[in-house]
């Protein structure tokens, strides 16, 4: 008798760690859309949406299960032999159902809608993603190693790119403020507000944003409001070094205090646009630029 008590309470024991598992292996997260995204099981095959995300899979731990990524994923080194499914103006999705995805990873903001609504009718579970400040991307790959069942791997990383971000406010913080005009594109002229990624980097390097307070999170301005604006100083991205003409049209304003000190930067757009843990040696590289600003004030 007493073994056969013995014997069920090992059984119920049993039967209650088995649950207990199979309860831990639903994934639930909310993503920056505010949509709950549940997986009953890690995801093995991801289909990346945006180079970003590319980047911040690889650094969650779970590049190796990204089975298709759009044009431009480009880092790591790997990422550049990831099978091509579009690009975020015009996906193949021929392609991506024939990839099996069980999990597909979405700019929030950087694909086109009509193209979503398509895959969307696919089934598989999505997940969108759009950083909005350098906090949330050390969270972004926290989240990506929970999707991905690399949490071990992505906690690391996180904590790495948080710990960075902390050193470099900490060292930029009280620094005299720098009010910077940030080029997005030329024609038409526009800029970011105070929600985007790189006004966040621009806060942490001392400087404050002209436009912040506009309410499109890329706004199209006019040249005339950035005069009246009066920026101390002006940067955009550079895909390469003959991008520089992207503010050359700036130099005929003399009266600008920008122009009047040359107080132009720019930042490969690498490390600046895409909101992945590179954007850290972007932001050094900003912080650098508006402490040349600085140096060149009148004593």
């Amino acid at each position: 008798m007493q073994m056969k008590n013995f014997l069920h309470g090992c059984l119920l024991g049993i039967t209650f760690v088995l649950c207990c598992a199979a309860a831990h292996a639903e994934i639930r997260l909310v993503d920056d859309k505010g949509e709950t995204v549940v997986l009953r099981e890690p995801a093995r095959r991801i289909i990346s949406l945006a180079p970003h995300v590319t980047e911040l899979l690889y650094a969650a731990g779970a590049g190796e299960r990204i089975v298709g990524a759009v044009e431009y994923s480009n880092y790591p080194e790997a990422a550049k032999a990831i099978p091509r499914v579009g690009n975020n103006q015009q996906l193949d999705l021929e392609r991506i159902v024939a990839l099996k995805p069980d999990l597909i990873v979405v700019w929030l903001h950087g694909n086109v809608q009509r193209q979503l609504d398509k895959l969307l009718k696919l089934g598989t579970p999505v997940f969108y993603n759009e950083p909005h400040k350098l906090g949330d991307i050390a969270h972004a790959i926290e989240q990506f190693g929970q999707l991905a069942g690399t949490e071990a791997v992505a906690t690391q990383a996180a904590h790495a790119f948080a710990a960075r971000e902390a050193e470099l406010r900490k060292r930029y913080a009280g620094r005299p403020p720098v009010r910077v005009f940030y080029q997005i594109w030329q024609k038409p002229l526009m800029t970011i507000n105070g929600e985007h990624l790189i006004s966040d980097v621009i806060r942490l390097c001392g400087g404050q944003n002209v436009f912040a307070d506009l309410k499109p999170l890329v706004p199209v301005v006019s040249t005339e409001a950035v005069l009246e604006a009066a920026p101390e100083a002006i940067g955009t991205a550079i895909i390469n070094s003959k991008a520089q003409d992207g503010l050359d049209g700036w130099k005929k304003w003399t009266h600008l205090t920008a122009t009047a000190r040359n107080n132009f930067f720019l930042i490969p757009t690498d490390l600046i646009s895409r909101h992945a843990p590179r954007i850290l040696d972007g932001a050094q590289q900003m912080c650098e630029s508006l402490d040349a600003v600085r140096a060149k004030r009148p004593k």
